[in-house]
Protein backbone atom coordinates (compact mmCIF):
# COMPACT_ATOMS: atom_id res chain seq x y z
CA UNK A 1 0.00 0.00 0.00
CA UNK A 2 1.28 3.44 -0.95
CA UNK A 3 0.40 6.33 1.40
CA UNK A 4 -1.95 8.07 -1.06
CA UNK A 5 -3.73 4.95 -2.36
CA UNK A 6 -7.46 5.54 -2.58
CA UNK A 7 -7.25 9.31 -3.07
CA UNK A 8 -8.68 10.85 -6.23
CA UNK A 9 -7.03 13.97 -7.65
CA UNK A 10 -8.60 16.12 -10.37
CA UNK A 11 -5.85 17.93 -12.24
CA UNK A 12 -6.97 21.06 -14.11
CA UNK A 13 -3.40 22.31 -14.58
CA UNK A 14 -1.10 22.75 -17.57
CA UNK A 15 2.61 23.11 -18.35
CA UNK A 16 4.90 22.62 -15.33
CA UNK A 17 3.99 23.63 -11.73
CA UNK A 18 0.65 21.87 -11.38
CA UNK A 19 1.40 18.81 -13.51
CA UNK A 20 4.59 18.19 -11.54
CA UNK A 21 2.67 18.56 -8.27
CA UNK A 22 0.07 15.99 -9.32
CA UNK A 23 2.84 13.73 -10.62
CA UNK A 24 4.31 13.63 -7.11
CA UNK A 25 0.89 12.72 -5.72
CA UNK A 26 0.49 10.03 -8.38
CA UNK A 27 3.92 8.60 -7.62
CA UNK A 28 2.81 8.23 -3.98
CA UNK A 29 -0.26 6.24 -5.03
CA UNK A 30 -3.01 8.77 -5.76
CA UNK A 31 -5.30 8.32 -8.76
CA UNK A 32 -4.87 11.43 -10.91
CA UNK A 33 -7.32 12.33 -13.67
CA UNK A 34 -6.06 15.09 -15.92
CA UNK A 35 -8.92 17.32 -17.09
CA UNK A 36 -8.00 18.61 -20.55
CA UNK A 37 -9.67 20.97 -22.97
CA UNK A 38 -10.62 19.67 -26.44
CA UNK A 39 -7.37 19.11 -28.31
CA UNK A 40 -5.40 18.57 -25.10
CA UNK A 41 -3.26 20.83 -22.94
CA UNK A 42 -0.48 22.97 -24.42
CA UNK A 43 2.35 20.72 -23.23
CA UNK A 44 1.12 17.88 -25.45
CA UNK A 45 2.29 19.87 -28.47
CA UNK A 46 5.81 20.68 -27.26
CA UNK A 47 8.98 19.36 -28.85
CA UNK A 48 10.94 17.10 -28.68
CA UNK A 49 8.78 14.02 -29.24
CA UNK A 50 8.93 10.64 -27.52
CA UNK A 51 7.11 7.76 -29.20
CA UNK A 52 4.82 10.26 -30.92
CA UNK A 53 4.11 12.25 -27.75
CA UNK A 54 5.73 15.35 -26.28
CA UNK A 55 8.67 14.15 -24.18
CA UNK A 56 8.03 16.82 -21.52
CA UNK A 57 4.36 15.89 -21.36
CA UNK A 58 5.35 12.24 -20.98
CA UNK A 59 7.75 12.98 -18.12
CA UNK A 60 5.26 15.14 -16.22
CA UNK A 61 2.13 13.04 -16.68
CA UNK A 62 3.12 9.38 -16.55
CA UNK A 63 0.67 7.18 -14.74
CA UNK A 64 -2.22 9.67 -14.93
CA UNK A 65 -5.51 9.33 -16.81
CA UNK A 66 -6.94 11.91 -19.21
CA UNK A 67 -10.48 13.22 -19.55
CA UNK A 68 -11.45 15.83 -22.15
CA UNK A 69 -14.11 18.32 -21.04
CA UNK A 70 -15.11 21.68 -22.50
CA UNK A 71 -15.38 23.65 -19.27
CA UNK A 72 -17.21 26.49 -21.05
CA UNK A 73 -20.07 24.17 -22.01
CA UNK A 74 -22.73 22.90 -19.56
CA UNK A 75 -22.24 19.37 -20.92
CA UNK A 76 -18.53 19.53 -20.07
CA UNK A 77 -19.23 20.59 -16.50
CA UNK A 78 -21.96 17.96 -16.19
CA UNK A 79 -19.43 15.32 -17.22
CA UNK A 80 -17.28 16.32 -14.23
CA UNK A 81 -20.04 16.22 -11.62
CA UNK A 82 -19.58 12.56 -10.52
CA UNK A 83 -15.83 13.12 -10.21
CA UNK A 84 -16.24 16.34 -8.22
CA UNK A 85 -18.57 14.55 -5.81
CA UNK A 86 -16.00 11.88 -4.92
CA UNK A 87 -12.67 13.68 -5.43
CA UNK A 88 -10.33 14.29 -2.52
CA UNK A 89 -8.10 16.91 -4.13
CA UNK A 90 -8.53 19.42 -6.95
CA UNK A 91 -5.53 21.30 -8.35
CA UNK A 92 -6.03 24.24 -10.72
CA UNK A 93 -3.67 26.76 -12.25
CA UNK A 94 -5.90 29.37 -13.90
CA UNK A 95 -5.72 33.06 -13.10
CA UNK A 96 -7.82 34.09 -10.08
CA UNK A 97 -11.54 34.11 -10.84
CA UNK A 98 -11.44 31.89 -13.94
CA UNK A 99 -12.65 28.72 -12.21
CA UNK A 100 -15.43 30.70 -10.51
CA UNK A 101 -16.60 32.06 -13.88
CA UNK A 102 -16.72 28.48 -15.15
CA UNK A 103 -18.91 27.48 -12.23
CA UNK A 104 -16.06 25.49 -10.67
CA UNK A 105 -14.78 27.92 -8.02
CA UNK A 106 -14.08 26.80 -4.49
CA UNK A 107 -17.44 27.87 -3.05
CA UNK A 108 -19.40 26.12 -5.80
CA UNK A 109 -17.40 22.92 -5.53
CA UNK A 110 -17.44 22.98 -1.72
CA UNK A 111 -21.26 22.91 -1.86
CA UNK A 112 -20.96 19.65 -3.81
CA UNK A 113 -18.10 18.15 -1.83
CA UNK A 114 -17.32 19.85 1.52
CA UNK A 115 -14.30 17.58 2.14
CA UNK A 116 -12.51 18.56 -1.06
CA UNK A 117 -9.01 20.04 -0.77
CA UNK A 118 -8.93 22.70 -3.46
CA UNK A 119 -5.46 23.94 -4.41
CA UNK A 120 -4.97 27.02 -6.61
CA UNK A 121 -1.49 27.68 -8.01
CA UNK A 122 -0.87 31.13 -9.46
CA UNK A 123 2.05 33.48 -9.96
CA UNK A 124 0.98 36.17 -7.50
CA UNK A 125 -1.79 34.57 -5.45
CA UNK A 126 -5.55 35.02 -5.23
CA UNK A 127 -5.34 38.49 -3.67
CA UNK A 128 -3.21 41.62 -4.02
CA UNK A 129 -2.60 44.21 -6.76
CA UNK A 130 -0.73 41.75 -9.01
CA UNK A 131 -3.19 38.87 -8.63
CA UNK A 132 -4.45 39.06 -12.22
CA UNK A 133 -1.09 39.79 -13.83
CA UNK A 134 0.41 37.41 -16.38
CA UNK A 135 3.86 36.00 -15.73
CA UNK A 136 6.36 33.22 -16.05
CA UNK A 137 9.22 32.01 -13.88
CA UNK A 138 11.63 34.78 -14.89
CA UNK A 139 9.03 37.42 -14.00
CA UNK A 140 8.42 35.87 -10.59
CA UNK A 141 12.06 35.70 -9.56
CA UNK A 142 12.62 39.13 -11.08
CA UNK A 143 9.77 40.78 -9.18
CA UNK A 144 10.80 39.37 -5.79
CA UNK A 145 14.44 40.54 -5.80
CA UNK A 146 15.87 37.03 -6.00
CA UNK A 147 17.24 37.41 -9.49
CA UNK A 148 18.84 40.76 -8.64
CA UNK A 149 21.15 39.05 -6.14
CA UNK A 150 23.20 37.77 -9.07
CA UNK A 151 21.88 38.15 -12.63
CA UNK A 152 25.39 37.75 -14.09
CA UNK A 153 27.60 40.43 -15.66
CA UNK A 154 25.79 43.58 -16.79
CA UNK A 155 26.82 43.03 -20.40
CA UNK A 156 25.98 39.29 -20.32
CA UNK A 157 23.05 38.68 -17.92
CA UNK A 158 22.42 35.01 -17.33
CA UNK A 159 19.04 33.27 -17.52
CA UNK A 160 18.89 30.86 -14.53
CA UNK A 161 19.22 27.17 -15.46
CA UNK A 162 16.20 26.05 -13.44
CA UNK A 163 12.56 27.17 -13.19
CA UNK A 164 12.91 28.08 -9.54
CA UNK A 165 9.53 29.74 -9.03
CA UNK A 166 7.59 27.10 -10.94
CA UNK A 167 9.01 24.17 -9.00
CA UNK A 168 10.20 25.58 -5.66
CA UNK A 169 7.45 28.19 -5.45
CA UNK A 170 4.59 26.30 -7.09
CA UNK A 171 5.00 22.53 -7.14
CA UNK A 172 6.66 21.94 -3.79
CA UNK A 173 4.49 24.29 -1.65
CA UNK A 174 1.39 22.89 -3.35
CA UNK A 175 2.27 19.30 -2.49
CA UNK A 176 3.38 20.18 1.04
CA UNK A 177 0.19 22.10 1.81
CA UNK A 178 -2.04 19.46 0.20
CA UNK A 179 -0.50 16.88 2.52
CA UNK A 180 -0.94 19.21 5.51
CA UNK A 181 -4.56 19.78 4.51
CA UNK A 182 -5.14 16.03 4.29
CA UNK A 183 -3.76 15.66 7.79
CA UNK A 184 -6.00 18.48 9.07
CA UNK A 185 -8.99 16.93 7.31
CA UNK A 186 -8.34 13.75 9.28
CA UNK A 187 -9.08 15.81 12.42
CA UNK A 188 -12.06 17.94 11.38
CA UNK A 189 -13.38 16.43 8.14
CA UNK A 190 -13.31 19.76 6.34
CA UNK A 191 -11.88 20.77 2.99
CA UNK A 192 -9.69 23.80 2.32
CA UNK A 193 -8.89 26.33 -0.36
CA UNK A 194 -5.11 26.53 -0.62
CA UNK A 195 -3.78 29.76 -2.17
CA UNK A 196 -0.30 28.94 -3.54
CA UNK A 197 1.53 31.97 -4.97
CA UNK A 198 4.78 31.11 -6.72
CA UNK A 199 6.25 34.50 -5.83
CA UNK A 200 5.69 34.07 -2.08
CA UNK A 201 8.27 31.31 -1.69
CA UNK A 202 10.93 33.26 -3.58
CA UNK A 203 11.56 35.36 -0.47
CA UNK A 204 12.32 32.11 1.38
CA UNK A 205 15.14 31.50 -1.09
CA UNK A 206 16.63 34.90 -0.33
CA UNK A 207 17.04 34.07 3.35
CA UNK A 208 20.78 34.83 3.48
CA UNK A 209 20.28 38.23 1.84
CA UNK A 210 17.26 39.04 4.01
CA UNK A 211 19.24 38.21 7.15
CA UNK A 212 22.03 40.56 6.04
CA UNK A 213 19.61 43.34 5.20
CA UNK A 214 17.43 43.14 8.29
CA UNK A 215 20.32 42.72 10.73
CA UNK A 216 22.90 44.95 9.08
CA UNK A 217 20.68 47.69 7.72
CA UNK A 218 21.89 47.29 4.13
CA UNK A 219 20.71 44.69 1.65
CA UNK A 220 23.38 43.12 -0.57
CA UNK A 221 23.68 44.32 -4.14
CA UNK A 222 24.34 42.32 -7.27
CA UNK A 223 26.77 39.49 -6.48
CA UNK A 224 27.46 40.96 -3.06
CA UNK A 225 25.86 38.42 -0.76
CA UNK A 226 28.04 35.67 0.64
CA UNK A 227 26.14 32.94 -1.21
CA UNK A 228 25.58 34.80 -4.47
CA UNK A 229 29.13 35.67 -5.48
CA UNK A 230 30.43 37.93 -2.75
CA UNK A 231 32.73 35.39 -1.11
CA UNK A 232 35.76 33.62 -2.58
CA UNK A 233 34.74 30.63 -0.47
CA UNK A 234 31.50 30.17 -2.44
CA UNK A 235 32.50 30.67 -6.02
CA UNK A 236 32.85 29.10 -9.46
CA UNK A 237 36.38 29.11 -10.88
CA UNK A 238 37.30 28.18 -14.50
CA UNK A 239 39.99 25.54 -15.07
CA UNK A 240 42.65 25.57 -17.77
CA UNK A 241 40.62 23.31 -20.07
CA UNK A 242 37.36 25.28 -19.96
CA UNK A 243 35.63 23.38 -17.18
CA UNK A 244 34.61 24.76 -13.82
CA UNK A 245 35.42 24.25 -10.16
CA UNK A 246 32.49 24.58 -7.74
CA UNK A 247 34.00 25.88 -4.52
CA UNK A 248 31.78 25.81 -1.43
CA UNK A 249 34.47 25.74 1.25
CA UNK A 250 32.52 28.05 3.54
CA UNK A 251 33.53 26.83 6.98
CA UNK A 252 37.12 27.08 8.17
CA UNK A 253 37.34 23.30 8.47
CA UNK A 254 36.93 23.16 4.68
CA UNK A 255 38.57 26.48 3.79
CA UNK A 256 41.85 25.68 5.52
CA UNK A 257 42.52 22.36 3.75
CA UNK A 258 41.37 23.84 0.42
CA UNK A 259 43.68 26.83 0.57
CA UNK A 260 46.55 24.66 1.81
CA UNK A 261 46.02 22.15 -1.01
CA UNK A 262 46.05 24.79 -3.78
CA UNK A 263 48.96 26.68 -2.19
CA UNK A 264 47.21 30.00 -1.60
CA UNK A 265 49.55 32.65 -0.20
CA UNK A 266 49.21 32.92 3.57
CA UNK A 267 48.38 36.61 3.41
CA UNK A 268 45.24 35.90 1.39
CA UNK A 269 43.79 33.05 3.48
CA UNK A 270 42.03 35.54 5.75
CA UNK A 271 39.52 36.50 3.07
CA UNK A 272 37.76 39.06 5.26
CA UNK A 273 40.53 41.58 4.62
CA UNK A 274 40.29 41.73 0.82
CA UNK A 275 37.82 39.21 -0.66
CA UNK A 276 38.43 40.42 -4.22
CA UNK A 277 42.17 39.82 -3.95
CA UNK A 278 41.64 36.34 -2.50
CA UNK A 279 39.14 35.52 -5.23
CA UNK A 280 41.51 36.70 -7.98
CA UNK A 281 44.42 34.72 -6.56
CA UNK A 282 42.36 31.51 -6.34
CA UNK A 283 41.07 32.04 -9.88
CA UNK A 284 44.63 32.31 -11.19
CA UNK A 285 45.70 29.12 -9.37
CA UNK A 286 42.68 27.10 -10.53
CA UNK A 287 43.16 28.28 -14.12
CA UNK A 288 46.68 26.86 -14.09
CA UNK A 289 45.52 23.21 -14.17
CA UNK A 290 42.95 21.08 -15.95
CA UNK A 291 39.81 19.69 -14.33
CA UNK A 292 41.28 16.18 -14.38
CA UNK A 293 44.37 17.48 -12.59
CA UNK A 294 42.25 19.04 -9.85
CA UNK A 295 39.67 16.27 -9.46
CA UNK A 296 41.75 13.79 -7.38
CA UNK A 297 43.21 16.59 -5.27
CA UNK A 298 39.78 17.90 -4.30
CA UNK A 299 38.54 14.39 -3.60
CA UNK A 300 41.47 13.72 -1.28
CA UNK A 301 41.02 17.02 0.55
CA UNK A 302 37.25 16.42 1.04
CA UNK A 303 36.72 20.16 1.34
CA UNK A 304 33.39 20.82 -0.44
CA UNK A 305 35.08 21.58 -3.75
CA UNK A 306 34.10 19.64 -6.88
CA UNK A 307 34.24 19.77 -10.66
CA UNK A 308 31.05 20.89 -12.39
CA UNK A 309 29.43 18.02 -14.30
CA UNK A 310 27.41 18.29 -17.46
CA UNK A 311 23.93 16.79 -17.39
CA UNK A 312 25.13 13.88 -19.55
CA UNK A 313 28.00 13.23 -17.13
CA UNK A 314 25.64 13.35 -14.17
CA UNK A 315 23.33 10.77 -15.79
CA UNK A 316 26.31 8.41 -16.06
CA UNK A 317 27.46 9.01 -12.48
CA UNK A 318 27.39 5.64 -10.67
CA UNK A 319 26.28 7.35 -7.46
CA UNK A 320 22.98 8.60 -8.91
CA UNK A 321 22.39 5.44 -10.92
CA UNK A 322 23.15 3.35 -7.84
CA UNK A 323 20.49 5.20 -5.86
CA UNK A 324 17.90 4.16 -8.44
CA UNK A 325 17.08 7.66 -9.67
CA UNK A 326 16.64 6.47 -13.24
CA UNK A 327 15.17 3.02 -12.59
CA UNK A 328 11.54 4.01 -13.21
CA UNK A 329 10.35 4.24 -16.81
CA UNK A 330 7.80 6.11 -18.89
CA UNK A 331 6.01 3.83 -21.34
CA UNK A 332 4.92 5.30 -24.67
CA UNK A 333 1.93 4.32 -26.83
CA UNK A 334 3.86 1.66 -28.77
CA UNK A 335 5.67 0.30 -25.71
CA UNK A 336 8.84 2.38 -26.10
CA UNK A 337 10.38 3.46 -22.79
CA UNK A 338 12.56 6.23 -21.44
CA UNK A 339 13.72 6.98 -17.88
CA UNK A 340 11.02 8.66 -15.82
CA UNK A 341 11.60 12.07 -14.29
CA UNK A 342 13.37 11.60 -10.92
CA UNK A 343 11.06 12.93 -8.22
CA UNK A 344 11.63 13.56 -4.48
CA UNK A 345 9.27 10.83 -3.30
CA UNK A 346 10.97 8.28 -1.03
CA UNK A 347 11.36 4.83 -2.64
CA UNK A 348 9.26 3.13 0.04
CA UNK A 349 6.28 5.32 -0.94
CA UNK A 350 6.46 4.59 -4.69
CA UNK A 351 5.55 1.66 -6.90
CA UNK A 352 8.36 -0.73 -7.76
CA UNK A 353 10.42 0.38 -10.79
CA UNK A 354 9.02 -2.50 -12.85
CA UNK A 355 5.44 -1.16 -12.51
CA UNK A 356 4.20 -0.07 -15.95
CA UNK A 357 3.20 3.61 -16.01
CA UNK A 358 2.21 4.97 -19.39
CA UNK A 359 1.76 8.38 -20.95
CA UNK A 360 -1.99 9.19 -20.84
CA UNK A 361 -3.59 9.20 -24.29
CA UNK A 362 -5.99 12.09 -24.75
CA UNK A 363 -9.29 11.25 -23.00
CA UNK A 364 -8.38 7.61 -22.52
Amino acid sequence: MQPLNGLLVLDFTTLLPGPLATLLLAEAGAEVIKIERPGGEDMRHYEPRFDGESAMFALLNRGKASLVADLKAPSGRDKLMPLLQRADILVEQFRPGVMARLGLGFDAVKAINPKLIYCSITGYGQTGPRAGEAGHDLNYIGHTGLLALNPGPLDRPVVPPALIADIAGGTMPAVMNILLALRQRDHDGQGFHLDIAMTDAMFTFASHALASGHAGGAFPGMGGARLSGGSPRYQIYPTRDGKFVCCAALEDRFWQPFTAMIGLASGLIDDSRDPSATKAAIAAIIAGRSADDWRPLFAAADCCVTIMATLEEALRDPHFAGRGLFAHKVVGPTGATMPALPVPVAPQFRDAPEAVKAVPRLSE
